[in-house]
Order: structure tokens, then C-alpha cells, then sequence
């Protein structure tokens, strides 16, 4: 008996402490910021897993089951009216989750405020008691379920949208990130080697992602666009067309490549198709029948009949999204940026402070050590606040960026939708191009 209270004791102390304890087995030499990090992004794929197993058709047909999940759902200004609420049970439990997911990461980018290193009481939440962490999560989950509908799902989805255009731009600021740290380590290895084939895997991969951009583009006229009518799309289609081209050749004009050499059309075409991927998303929300194809069903027919099957909310673009989703959140967990201006700009900065490797061992057992003790690895409060962005957008992605009406009946594509995410595609290209015309506006400044 005494041998299972101990036994039982270190477990409970195992969810309760550190984050180390909790990782000491498969991460042998891991830093505590990074295991901290990697559990609150596991909290944050919990929930975007258990927001993708609601909005299953079968799961979804089950859910008017929940106490109180359904019934009330036809409340509209105090009339209480008889309204068929399977037709967007999902939607209405993925907001649900997603309000969970980021009142929970504002929680602690509140608590977390200027958190200098470890030594700081508050320290403590951030790399422990995640039993407790996890217990807080379920229960503001469980509450966010019990929300009177009212304007709820409305006023929601714009805190959706806001979120996810500003989380769109940090996925841009990662993919610019990548495409020069990509570029750089290529033209780095055929110098050293004095190899041709870095340079003949360069021009490949600038090919490839080229020519599934111009195919992507010309897949997008064919069913995106009718040669009557279907003007918007036209012309969001045109006007992307058209800046990437010049970002494109923007980078790589003599002035360009003299002040910044590792610029060139790797980094642009990752660009462009990652525009064309927007651009594409931005369509499938075109909420009309004839200018997109891929228009759910249960829209074009208002509310869905009981007899009716319901479709799935998630369609090719939403796919896209959620992998990228799923490693942009990644990189931001696991590791801190090549380049001094972009860990600026994402507020991460690896410390050299604090214990080193040799701290892992303590009595032959190979454990985490704190890397914090005279400063953090990250700004605590802003790595929340990117998780509680990317709780936003994943939302907005499951539900395909759709909302109901305010008679609770008929489950729609707003304008909105389109328009954010143009105008983050155009905010991307014009980040990317102020990249490159920086070194030459801003002479006196470092952009190493």
C-alpha cells in the first residue's frame, strides 16, 4: 500500500509540475520552453480534432441529443419558434469549440504578461500544472455549449474573421521565412560542394511550383468563371495574376539580387502558390451557384431536410487549410526563426541563457532542463495570442467560412469571407514585395 501511494503521488506530481516530467522518457534532452509550447499546441489539436469529429455527418445528426444543445435554437428576438436544427448542429458546435479554444488561450496571454524568465511565479503556469490546464479546458468547453444562441453565432463569426485574416498573414510571414531560409541553405550547399545539382534542384522546384500555379489558374477561369457573368471572380483572378507576376520579377532585377543575392524565384513562386491556394479558397466562397461549383448543399437549399443527408462541411480547400494550418502552427511551437528580423517580428528570440545540456542529467536520468532562468525563449503572451488566432482561422476553415442567417434556418457563404481573404492575399504579396524593396528604401538598416 505504501509503494502504491508513492507510485501514485509521483504521478499526480508528473501532471501537476513541470512540463518536463511530463516528456522526460521520449524527449531525453529537451528544453523546457519547447515541451511547453508543444503541450499547448496539442491542446489546440485536441480541440481542432474534436471539432472535426462533430462536424461528421453521422456525430453531427447526434448532437441535438446534448441537454440543451438544440432545443431554444429557434429563440429569435424572445419567439420561440419550432426550427429544424440539424441542418447546422455542426457549425454551431464548431464556434462552440473555437470560442472554448480561444477563451482559453486569452486566459493565459492575460496571466502570461510580461513573464521575463522562469524565475517568475507565473512562470509556473506556463510550464506546469497542465492536469489542471487540461480540467480548465473541459470545463470552459462544457460551458461555451450552454451559450444562448441570440447573436451569438453572428457576432462570432466577425471575431472569426479578424482572427483568421491576421493569422493568414502570419502563415505568410512563416511561408517568407521559409522560402529564404529554403533558397539561402540550397545556394549555401552548391557554393560549398561546388555541385550543379543544388542548382538543377532549385530550378526544379521553382518549375513545379510555377507550373501548378499557371495550371491552378487556368483550373480556376475553367470552373470559377462563365463567359457571362462571374465578374468578381474574373477579376480576382486577373489581379493576383498580375502581381505575382510582378513580385516575380521584382526579384530577381540586378538592384534587387545586388542587395539582397539569395532573393529569387524560389521565394517568389512559393508565393505565388500560395496566392493562387487563397485566391482558390477565396472563390469557394462565392456565394453564387452558377460562378461556384463547389457551393455546399445544404445552402443552396436553405435549412436541410430531415430526410435530406447532410454533407460534409470541409470540401478540397478546406483540406489545404487545415495542412497548413497544422504546420504553421508546428514551426511556431518548435523552433524560432534563421533570420534575426523575423524572431523580431514573431517576438522569439533563442536564449542562451539558463542551463545547458548538461543540466539534462540529473542521477543518470536523462530529463528536460530549463533554458529560461535569466530570460525566456519566446514572448509567452504573444504565443498565445498566435494560438488563439490559429483556434480562430482552424474554425473558420471546418465550417468553410459559412454562417447562419438570424432566423437560425438557412446556412450561408457570406461576401465577407471572399473579400478577407483577397485582401490578405494582396497584404501577403505586398509583404513579400516590401521584403525585397526594403534593403534599397531603407539603405542605412540591416536586413541580413
Amino acid at each position: 500500500v505504501p509503494l502504491q501511494l508513492g507510485l501514485l503521488s509521483l504521478q499526480v506530481s508528473c501532471l501537476c509540475g513541470s512540463a518536463p516530467c511530463l516528456l522526460c522518457g521520449c524527449c531525453p534532452s529537451a528544453k523546457n520552453s519547447t515541451i511547453s509550447r508543444l503541450l499547448f499546441t496539442f491542446f489546440l489539436f485536441l480541440g481542432t480534432l474534436v471539432s472535426i469529429i462533430m462536424i461528421i455527418p453521422g456525430v453531427e445528426k447526434e448532437l441535438h441529443k446534448l441537454p440543451g444543445f438544440c432545443e431554444g435554437s429557434g429563440s429569435v428576438l424572445g419567439v420561440q419558434a419550432k426550427v429544424d436544427c440539424s441542418s447546422f448542429l455542426g457549425l454551431k458546435a464548431v464556434y462552440r469549440m473555437g470560442f472554448a479554444m480561444a477563451a482559453f488561450f486569452s486566459l493565459f496571454a492575460v496571466l502570461m504578461v510580461c513573464v521575463r524568465s522562469s524565475k517568475d511565479p507565473r512562470a509556473a503556469l506556463q510550464n506546469g500544472f497542465w492536469f489542471f490546464k487540461f480540467l480548465v479546458l473541459v470545463g470552459i468547453t462544457v460551458g461555451a455549449f450552454y451559450i444562448p444562441d441570440g447573436a451569438f453565432t453572428s457576432v462570432w463569426f466577425y471575431f472569426g474573421v479578424v482572427g483568421s485574416f491576421l493569422f493568414i498573414l502570419i502563415q505568410l510571414i512563416l511561408l517568407i521565412d521559409f522560402a529564404h531560409s529554403w533558397s539561402q541553405r540550397w545556394l549555401h550547399n552548391a557554393d560549398e560542394s561546388n555541385a550543379r545539382g543544388w542548382y538543377a534542384a532549385l530550378c526544379t522546384v521553382t518549375f513545379i511550383f510555377y507550373a501548378a500555379s499557371i495550371a491552378a489558374v487556368a483550373l480556376l477561369y475553367v470552373y470559377y468563371t462563365k463567359p457571362q457573368g462571374c465578374t468578381e471572380g474574373k477579376v480576382f483572378i486577373s489581379i493576383n495574376l498580375i502581381l505575382c507576376l510582378i513580385v516575380s520579377v521584382v526579384s530577381i532585377l540586378p538592384k534587387i539580387q545586388e542587395a539582397q543575392p539569395h532573393s529569387g524565384l524560389l521565394q517568389a513562386s512559393l508565393i505565388t502558390l500560395y496566392t493562387i491556394y487563397i485566391t482558390w479558397s477565396a472563390l469557394a466562397n462565392v456565394p453564387i451557384r452558377s460562378c461556384n461549383p463547389t457551393l455546399l448543399l445544404r445552402n443552396s437549399t436553405g435549412s436541410a431536410a430531415a430526410t435530406e443527408p447532410l454533407t460534409t462541411w470541409w470540401d478540397a480547400p478546406s483540406i489545404v487549410g487545415l495542412v497548413i494550418f497544422i504546420l504553421c502552427t508546428l514551426f511556431i511551437s518548435l523552433r524560432s526563426s534563421d533570420h534575426p528580423q523575423v524572431n523580431k517580428l514573431m517576438l522569439t528570440e533563442e536564449s542562451g541563457a539558463g542551463a545547458g545540456p548538461g543540466a539534462a542529467e540529473e542521477g543518470g536520468v536523462h530529463r528536460a532542463y530549463d533554458n529560461e532562468q535569466d530570460g525566456v525563449s519566446y514572448n509567452y503572451t504573444f504565443f498565445h495570442l498566435c494560438l488563439l488566432l490559429a483556434a480562430l482561422y482552424i474554425m473558420m476553415t471546418l465550417t468553410n467560412w459559412y454562417r447562419t442567417d438570424e432566423s437560425l434556418q438557412v446556412v450561408s457563404s457570406p461576401w465577407t469571407a471572399v473579400w478577407v481573404k483577397i485582401c490578405s492575399s494582396w497584404a501577403g504579396l505586398l509583404l513579400y514585395l516590401w521584403t525585397l524593396v526594403a534593403p534599397l528604401v531603407l539603405p542605412d538598416r540591416d536586413f541580413s
